[in-house]
């Protein structure tokens, strides 16, 4: 069986689809492809996305946003849309789901904190039900400004 892979679309691709994918391929490793891309692509990551990470060890510097297309949902398996509303195109056989969560744009690092810790709990959700087998990977680092500090057992 082929590997699952997984395409993370918000507008901008600057934010909460950065963040999703970090998570996944962190979380992941191998095990799932991940992709992410916006309807209207930001020229530059959001920087606060980007320290939000970089408190999680989790470096997204070396992405950089890119323009949703048709070939790239098709390829996917399971589309996230994050606030894309009726921009992200919907194909037949492909699972979709809709994570309603804040844009941190323009938002200061504590609420980019809690909107990243949202996308940790549903990514690691995600992980479970795509690639049970591969549990989730412990290396994650956890700060006094992140709840979900809990780590998965290792088998």
């Amino acid at each position: 069986m082929s590997k699952p892979s997984v395409l993370f679309v918000c507008v901008h691709n600057a934010g909460r689809s950065q963040m999703a994918a970090g998570f996944l391929r962190e979380l992941a490793g191998e095990r799932i492809e991940v992709r992410s891309a916006g309807s209207a692509p930001a020229e530059t990551i959001n920087p606060v996305a980007v320290d939000a990470m970089r408190e999680l060890d989790i470096d997204i510097t070396r992405n950089s946003p890119t323009l949703l297309d048709a070939d790239t949902v098709l390829a996917s398996d399971v589309v996230i849309t994050m606030g894309c509303g009726d921009t992200c195109p919907i194909f037949p056989g492909k699972r979709y789901e809709d994570w309603v969560l804040d844009d941190p744009a323009g938002q200061g690092l504590e609420s980019v904190r809690r909107i990243r810790d949202e996308i940790r709990t549903r990514v690691e959700a995600l992980v479970v039900d795509l690639a049970p087998d591969a549990g989730t990977r412990s290396t994650l680092s956890t700060t006094t400004s992140n709840p979900i500090a809990e780590e998965a057992p290792n088998d």
